[in-house]
């Protein structure tokens, strides 16, 4: 794309040019920039609005447009165009969101909208991370307020050698899969780190520190490339006026409150208070200044910004806790996990369910193995066509004590339950060793702290429960850690929960098993934090996932002997790639067939893997027996119990295997001198057949064994329902008698 007043900026990472340009599409929106790298292009747009916004927050909404067409594809359904967004869109723009929110001035309350349209993708490059580059672009050239620019790049791990934004074929080989995100310091020149998303085949926790210190180079390089494009476009910022709240007059009004906070947190951290009695304490608290007639006469404005001024304090004392008496707010030391229980099997007639809590924190899996033809087909911009492990999260308002509506599965539901699945990836047998699609769905019953982690562990027990063998009979188990800096204090915390979620400086989400780390997902608050920080946060979480992965195997350590008795059973076979045709049969007649016969799904895929799923596995063997029967090939003296098809003039037709017929020509259906065919036989008789010869066409020719005995010296007795052969029988005897 080239204009005469398009702003254009490329660079090279690890060999691949990647372009920013400006000026020539969407040129209304405050910042628009299209990115590109091979075929894969992006057309960013950032505005934002001219008025302040009433809300009290800041409302920035990050959305991925599919579009089919980037692909060269029609969308699938009736309408033939583009809904609601994909899982993968959704994910996307989570990715982008994450390291950008932080950078945006505190109190800036203009509602900021940021628009990835994807118009191209070549199936060589992904597109996420050109994502978060082309957005931190997009704003850094338009007159919105932002503190950027943010950097990203995908490390992968191909043998012992890292690679800087690997394609798609790069990343089928490698071991860890890691997008970074960062910002220069200018402090110390250096990069600090803002958002880090990982799926590891179980990688050392010393190789992931590894693969992000290699990250900052490229992640540097992404930074440099904006500022130059930035500079060139010379737009200066808007001036906002931030919203401060005005907490003086009240902080004033009650010159105590910030102690008596810090004395409810101590009061509650040295007994072991629980998250309800807690905020019984604080709403006791609360209710005893507004009953005071403090701030009476001076209107709602004061109570809201009492409200404001009371979770400040909330959050000073939970620090300063920390720094003075080492304890949290619940009691426990920085490094301490919550109290752990698990139980499986407790869901009748499903196929495996572990239920894991963790204090407050309370998850149910519930798992269930379909067929083959059960795995969800992907009809999105991905490479992925089909998925044959699904994990689903759910979220109620009860599971926070709330009353809300229930609503179709939100960003972040989705985002959990994609990080759970990314977490048992490498665990999942393959398809070969467990011909099941594997859906499993995790109920969060109560929350307070890392629901998703739990979901890891719960979904580990449910797996084990039900039997799937694991590989090499592992288990994953997850933990979120926190981080609270305080000055030259420096706290990372193990297990959080909801309130250190919240008032804390980082998230840290790390699961894996005994051997490595299967996935990570880390954002922060602040402008980022260093790779030291990270690698003891790391160190520390790994004790903590091997603590609570201790725990889960003293309820059960291995994968159960043998599947739930209320799971179907598969059973797989192969058959030639040219006999396919022949179980399928003319219109699909022999499958259907088998499948009513036998009440099975019966797979096949084109390679020739046949997979049967029964409800036992009676039905199953019968239906395996049929099917290879009508792959078996006739040969001349073998015998069969055959099905007398069509009878014609000239002998009866026989299907003697399901789908394979054969001619018993007239001569060969009895030793007798016959009239006709149906003189013998009729449709729909049962008869013994044997395969008396092939011809050059490969029609097979039977001999009818039951009425035509070659080898015998004496005719056999004809039988006494056939007319004819009566008044034969008649005619001889006569003639005896005569003689």
């Amino acid at each position: 794309m080239t204009d005469s007043c398009a702003i254009r900026e490329s660079f090279q990472i690890a060999g691949k040019e990647i372009i920013f340009e400006t000026g020539k599409l969407a040129d209304q929106a405050d910042g628009s920039v299209v990115v590109s790298c091979g075929g894969t292009v992006l057309l960013i747009t950032a505005v934002g609005s001219k008025n302040e916004t009433e809300k009290d927050f800041f409302p920035l909404t990050i959305d991925v447009e599919e579009r089919m067409y980037a692909a060269g594809k029609i969308p699938g359904g009736f309408f033939r165009r583009e809904g609601r967004p994909s899982e993968k869109s959704i994910l996307t723009a989570r990715l982008i969101d994450r390291p950008l929110r932080p950078l945006f001035p505190e109190g800036l309350r203009i509602e900021v909208q940021v628009i990835a349209t994807i118009l191209s993708v070549d199936m060589v490059n992904p597109l996420d991370v050109l994502g978060i580059i082309g957005a931190s672009a997009a704003l850094s050239i338009s007159d919105i307020p932002f503190n950027g620019p943010v950097g990203a790049v995908r490390v992968g791990m191909i043998g012992d050698e890292f690679v800087i934004n690997p394609t798609y074929s790069e990343l089928a080989e490698s071991q860890l899969n890691i997008v970074v995100a960062g910002i220069l310091n200018r402090d110390n020149n250096e990069i600090d780190v803002m958002m880090v998303e990982a799926e590891a085949n179980m990688v050392p926790e010393e190789d992931v520190i590894a693969a992000i210190e290699f990250s900052r180079g490229g992640i540097l390089e992404t930074i440099r490339a904006q500022e130059k494009f930035a500079q060139a476009a010379g737009v200066p910022k808007r001036t906002i006026q931030l919203k401060v709240d005005n907490l003086e007059e009240v902080e004033r009004m009650l010159p105590h409150l910030e102690e008596e906070v810090y004395a409810l947190v101590r009061e509650c951290a040295r007994n072991q208070l629980s998250k309800k009695e807690r905020e019984g304490k604080i709403e006791q608290l609360k209710e005893r200044v507004l009953s005071s007639g403090v701030l009476d006469n001076n209107g709602d404005e004061l109570v809201s910004a009492f409200d404001k001024l009371l979770d400040k304090k909330l959050e000073k004392a939970i620090r300063r806790l920390l720094v003075e008496e080492q304890l949290r707010i619940d009691g426990r030391r920085p490094e301490e996990i919550r109290p752990i229980s698990c139980e499986v099997g407790l869901i009748p007639r499903t196929h495996g369910s572990g239920l894991f809590t963790r204090g407050q924190t309370q998850v149910l899996t519930i798992l269930t193995l379909g067929a083959i033809s059960d795995m969800q087909t992907i009809d999105d911009l991905s490479i992925d066509e089909s998925k044959r492990y699904l994990h689903h999260y759910n979220f109620p308002p009860f599971s926070v004590g709330e009353a809300g509506v229930l609503r179709a599965p939100r960003r972040r539901e989705i985002g959990h339950g994609a990080l759970a699945e990314r977490s048992l990836v490498p665990l999942i047998p393959e398809e070969e060793e467990f011909p099941y699609t594997i859906r499993l769905v995790s109920e969060v019953l109560s929350s307070n702290g890392s629901t998703s982690m739990a979901s890891v562990c719960g979904s580990t027990l449910a797996l084990m429960d039900a039997g799937v063998p694991l590989k090499n009979n592992m288990g994953a188990s997850g933990i979120a850690m926190g981080l609270i800096k305080e000055g030259d204090h420096i706290f990372i915390l193990s297990d959080i929960q909801g309130i250190e979620d919240k008032y804390g400086d980082m998230d840290f989400k790390i699961a894996g098993t005994r051997e490595g780390i299967t996935a990570m997902q880390m954002d922060v608050k602040t402008r980022g934090i260093g790779v030291e920080i990270l690698q003891k946060a790391l160190s520390q979480a790994k004790e903590g996932r091997l603590y609570i992965l201790r725990k889960m195997e003293e309820t059960i350590d291995k994968p159960r002997k043998e599947l739930s008795p209320y799971a179907p059973r598969v059973i797989t076979l192969e058959v030639p790639i040219d006999k396919i045709k022949d179980v399928i049969g003319t219109g699909g007649k022999v499958i259907h067939r088998i499948i009513a016969e036998f009440d099975v799904e019966v797979d096949i895929e084109d390679d020739g893997r046949v997979y049967i799923t029964a409800r036992d596995m009676e039905s199953g063997e019968g239906a395996k027996r049929m099917i290879e029967q009508i792959i078996k090939e006739a040969v001349p003296g073998e015998q069969y119990m055959g099905t007398v098809t069509r009878t014609t003039s000239f002998g009866a037709f026989v299907e003697y295997l399901p789908g394979k017929e054969g001619l018993v020509h007239i001569s060969k259906l009895s030793n007798t001198r016959i009239a006709k065919v149906e003189d013998v036989v009729k449709v729909g008789d049962r008869i013994r057949v044997e395969v008396s010869d092939i011809d050059k066409m490969g029609r097979v020719n039977l001999i009818a064994i039951d009425y035509y005995k070659p080898q015998a010296r004496a005719y056999p007795r004809a039988p006494e329902n056939k007319p004819q052969n009566r008044q034969r029988q008649q005619s001889r005897q006569h003639n005896e008698r005569k003689r």
